[in-house]
C-alpha cells in the first residue's frame, strides 16, 4: 500500500490549481456539463405543477441522478480522487441507458415502477443498444462497461486504477489523490462525457422544448 504521496500538497484544490488544468478531456468535460445544466434549468420547472407521464416522472428521477453523479465525477477529477470518479462512470452509465431503454421502450415503465428488479429488467448491455450510434459507440461501450464492473466490484482485473508509481519504491496503490495520472484522467473524462450527452438528449425527448407548463 502507498503512503500518501500528497502530504506536502495542498489538501483542497480550486478550480485555479487543480492538477489536471489544461488538459483537453478535462476542458472538454466542463463544456458538456455547463451545456447540460442549462438544459436542466429549462427541464426542471416543467417537472413541477403539472400531470407528468410515467416516463416523465422516470426521467424526472434519473437524469438529475446522472447529472448528479457526473459533476461528482468532475469534483474528484478536481480534487484528484481519480480511483473514485472511475467508479462513478458505471452508475453513470447504468442511469442514462435506463432512461433511454424506457424511452424507446414504453412498456417498461411498469418494470420500472415495480421496483427494477434484478432477473426482470434487461441487462445492461441490453440498454445500452438503445442509445444511438451517433452519441455512444455501444460496442466500445459494452467494452467499458465490462471494465468498469471489474473496477466496481473490487475484482483484480480492477486494481489498475489506483496504481501509482513510487519512485526507486517501484509501483504501490493510493489510498488517496492522484495527481500525475493524466491518462487515467483523460480515460475516465472522455468516458463520463458521452452519457452525459445522451442525458441531455433524455431530456429534450422527455420534455420536448413545446412542453407548456
Amino acid at each position: 500500500m502507498a503512503n500518501n504521496e500528497n502530504r506536502h500538497v495542498g489538501v483542497i484544490f480550486t478550480p485555479d490549481d487543480e492538477p489536471y488544468l489544461g488538459r483537453p478531456s478535462v476542458f472538454h468535460f466542463d463544456q458538456v456539463i455547463v451545456a447540460c445544466l442549462k438544459e436542466n434549468g429549462r427541464v426542471a420547472p416543467l417537472t413541477y405543477g403539472q400531470q407528468l407521464s410515467e416516463l416523465q416522472r422516470a426521467a424526472a428521477q434519473l437524469i438529475p441522478q446522472g447529472i448528479n453523479l457526473a459533476l461528482s465525477i468532475r469534483e474528484l477529477v478536481r480534487q484528484g480522487y481519480l480511483f473514485g470518479a472511475a467508479v462513478l462512470i458505471r452508475p453513470l452509465m447504468e442511469r442514462t441507458a435506463i432512461i433511454s431503454y424506457l424511452q424507446k421502450n414504453p412498456t417498461a415503465i411498469d418494470l420500472w415502477k415495480n421496483g427494477w428488479r434484478f432477473r426482470e429488467r434487461p441487462s445492461l448491455a441490453v440498454m445500452i443498444e438503445t442509445i444511438s450510434d451517433k452519441q455512444v459507440d455501444s460496442q466500445n461501450a459494452k467494452r467499458i462497461c465490462e471494465t468498469l464492473g471489474h473496477l466496481v466490484h473490487g475484482d483484480p482485473m480492477g486494481s489498475d486504477f489506483n496504481l501509482v508509481q513510487l519512485g526507486e519504491q517501484g509501483m504501490g496503490y493510493a489510498p488517496s489523490k492522484v495527481l500525475n495520472n493524466p491518462d487515467l484522467c483523460d480515460f475516465i473524462c472522455f468516458s463520463a462525457m458521452p452519457w452525459l450527452v445522451v442525458l441531455m438528449g433524455m431530456m429534450g425527448a422527455c420534455f420536448p422544448i413545446e412542453t407548456v407548463i
